[in-house]
């Protein structure tokens, strides 16, 4: 077996695991994206636990199909940069829409994403970037929990007063 072919197991069994591990994965099209671009939205994405590479269709591909998973071929044409969710599956969806949407020009669309093992289309992407990430759920329920709490002191505190002029 050559080496070249050894190094591209290697890569493909790479790529096979980083699909597994992540909750979701955005795949993009990204083309004329300036330096400082592809810095600000790298930063971006290591800021929220998000993987943004740029990865090889053909391997990619290999990686999928060792996967089972069906319904990428069409999109794995062109320059396709991947982002990996490992902490929240709505990260990588949110970071690439927003960046596309604050940037306005044809530099980089979304091409496809998964979940688990669902496929989902660029619409689907769409939607699971308008959900609120992890971290904004937990702080709700954080300040419902803080507020039903809070009313249930002022409860037991007015019971207390309450008694505490009978007696």
């Amino acid at each position: 077996m050559s080496k070249n072919l050894e190094n591209k197991k290697v890569v493909v069994s790479e790529i096979t695991e980083k699909f597994k591990n992540a909750q979701s994965v955005v795949a993009v099209h990204y083309s004329g994206l300036t330096v400082e671009e592809v810095t600000k939205l790298r930063a971006e994405c290591r800021e929220a636990g998000v993987d943004y590479v740029v990865l090889k269709n053909t391997l990619v591909r290999r990686a999928l199909d060792d996967m089972g998973i069906n319904g990428w071929d069409d999109v794995l044409e062109g320059p396709t940069a991947y982002a990996f969710g490992t902490k929240d599956p709505v990260s990588p969806a949110k970071i690439l829409c927003n960046f596309i949407d604050k940037s306005k020009n044809d530099h980089m669309s979304v091409k496809i994403g998964l979940m688990g093992e669902e496929v989902m289309d660029v619409n689907a992407v769409k939607a699971l970037a308008s959900m609120p990430s992890r971290e904004e759920l937990l702080a709700r329920l954080v300040g419902s929990l803080n507020s039903s709490i809070t009313k249930l002191v002022y409860v037991v505190e007015a019971i207390r007063k309450q008694k505490a002029g009978e007696e």
